[in-house]
C-alpha cells in the first residue's frame, strides 16, 4: 500500500489522499455492512470520487438538528449518539450509531437529529447531492439503502418496545441484548459487549435516571448476570439476561 501511495504522491501531490482512501475502501473492515457493500469493484471508483475521509474527536458534533442536510456519512470506526433536543432543553437520545451505519439521508432539506462522536470516529463523508446522483444511476445501491432503512426501522421498533410498558430492569436488559446483537454483526458473536456511551447516555435513551441505570447494572453484576469490564460488560448468564429482557 505504501508504495502505491508514494507513486500517487509523486504523480499528483494533491490526489495522494484520495489514492489512500481508494485503497482503504477495498480493505475496509465494515464494507460488507456499509452501504457500499452493494457496489461492484469498478463502481467503487465512482463512490471514491465523491468520498471525503472524515475523522472527528470524541464529543464533537458532526450533524446538527435543523441545519441544512448537506452531507451523508458512513461510520468506519468508532460510534456516535443520535439525539433530539426537546422544547424545554432536555435531550432525548434516539439511538447509537456503530461501524457500518449510514447517517444523514434526510427526506427534508434539514437534519432531523443531531449526532456527536462518542469516541474518536472515522467516517466516509459524501456530499448529499452527489450521493443522490450516484444512487439514481445504480439500482443496486438504491436497494441497499432500502435494506439499511428497513434495518434501522427494526432497531427503532425494538427501541419502542423497550420504552413501552417495561420496568427499568427490563429496559436495561433489553438494551444490553440489543447492543450485543448489533456488535455481533460487526465483530462476530462474543460475550463481551462494548459500551462506548456513558451511563447518562444509556439513561437518556431509555427514559430513566442515571441513578437507576447505575443501580440496576450493579444489581446485575451482584447477581452474576454480567461482569463490569473496561468500556463495557461481559455477559455471564445469557439465559437470565434474555429472561429479564423478556426475549
Amino acid at each position: 500500500m505504501d508504495l502505491c501511495i508514494d507513486i500517487a504522491r509523486a504523480i499528483d501531490p494533491v490526489s495522494h489522499v484520495q489514492a489512500r482512501a481508494r485503497l482503504e475502501c477495498t480493505a475496509c473492515s465494515v464494507r460488507s455492512l456499509a452501504v457500499c457493500a452493494a457496489m461492484k469493484p469498478r463502481e467503487l471508483m465512482e463512490l471514491d470520487a465523491i468520498m471525503r475521509p472524515s475523522q472527528v474527536q470524541a464529543k464533537t458534533t458532526f450533524i446538527s438538528e435543523g441545519e441544512a442536510a448537506s452531507s451523508v456519512y458512513t461510520i468506519n470506526e468508532g460510534s456516535a449518539r443520535l439525539y433530539k433536543l426537546l422544547s424545554d432543553g432536555r435531550r432525548q437520545i434516539i439511538g447509537f450509531a456503530l461501524p457500518g451505519d449510514f447517517l444523514g439521508l434526510a427526506l427534508r432539506e434539514t437534519y432531523g437529529f443531531s449526532a456527536d462522536a462518542l469516541e474518536p470516529t472515522r467516517m466516509c463523508r459524501f456530499d448529499r447531492v452527489d450521493f443522490n446522483g450516484l444512487v439514481s444511476g445504480h439500482p443496486d445501491l438504491s436497494t441497499r439503502l432500502h435494506d439499511m432503512a428497513t434495518s434501522e426501522l427494526l432497531i427503532a421498533q425494538d427501541q419502542m418496545m423497550i420504552l413501552g410498558r417495561r420496568n427499568a430492569e427490563e429496559r436495561i436488559a433489553g438494551f444490553l441484548v440489543n447492543m450485543r446483537n448489533r456488535w455481533a454483526r460487526i465483530r462476530g458473536p462474543s460475550v463481551t459487549v462494548p459500551l462506548p456511551m456513558q451511563r447518562l447516555d444509556i439513561a437518556d435513551s431509555l427514559g430513566l435516571t442515571i441513578e437507576t441505570v447505575s443501580r440496576t447494572l450493579s444489581r446485575f453484576a451482584r447477581d452474576k448476570v454480567i461482569l463490569m469490564v473496561p468500556d463495557g460488560v461481559r455477559i455471564l448468564n445469557e439465559k437470565m439476561l434474555l429472561k429479564m429482557a423478556d426475549q
